[in-house]
């Protein structure tokens, strides 16, 4: 099925790219887990609108595709910064001072529990329940990064070599 047939011109350039993901991924609403992860990987997060567009382009309902999204912890309904700060909180982490860092964290970006991402959408910091990485605790993964045993000030030092590296 070809959306741009039912959709205004101007909403057809709006919403081109998730139109070439939906054809690379052959208009098929069994492959609906990888379509929504190409959409996440163009706009970092899954809009409302967007997921609307896959559910009728696909002809499914549009709570199936919210509840795909919202069933998986990898997708994301609401923007997140070009740099995702993800700290570890499982055990090994938690005894060897990962709540450090999150605080350290949340004061250096000022941000908190409710607010998870900076205005200038530069950085969002998560927390998760486990990154893997034990032998390295506290570990905490920036994008595809991973920093073993990073003291609170050492987290602060990476945030601000980025800071510098994006000319902020």
């Amino acid at each position: 099925m070809d959306a741009t047939a039912v959709m205004p011109p101007e909403a057809g350039r709006k919403f081109e790219k998730v139109l070439q993901i939906l054809d690379q991924y052959e208009w098929n609403k069994q492959r609906l887990v990888p379509i929504l992860q190409a959409v996440q990987e163009e706009y970092r997060y899954l809009p409302e609108e967007v997921m609307t567009l896959v559910a009728t382009s696909l002809g499914i309902p549009a709570a199936k595709v919210y509840g795909v999204a919202t069933f998986y912890s990898h997708f994301a309904l609401a923007p997140k910064g070009k740099y995702v700060i993800r700290v570890c909180d499982g055990t090994a982490c938690h005894v060897k001072g990962s709540q450090e860092l999150v605080d350290a964290l949340e004061a250096k970006l000022k941000l908190s529990k409710a607010k998870k991402t900076t205005p200038d959408m530069m950085f969002t910091l998560e927390t998760v329940s486990c990154l893997g990485a034990c032998g390295l605790a506290p570990a905490m993964v920036i994008n595809d990064e991973v920093h073993g045993q990073v003291a609170a000030d050492a987290a602060c030092a990476i945030v601000e070599a980025i800071r510098q590296q994006e000319g902020m």
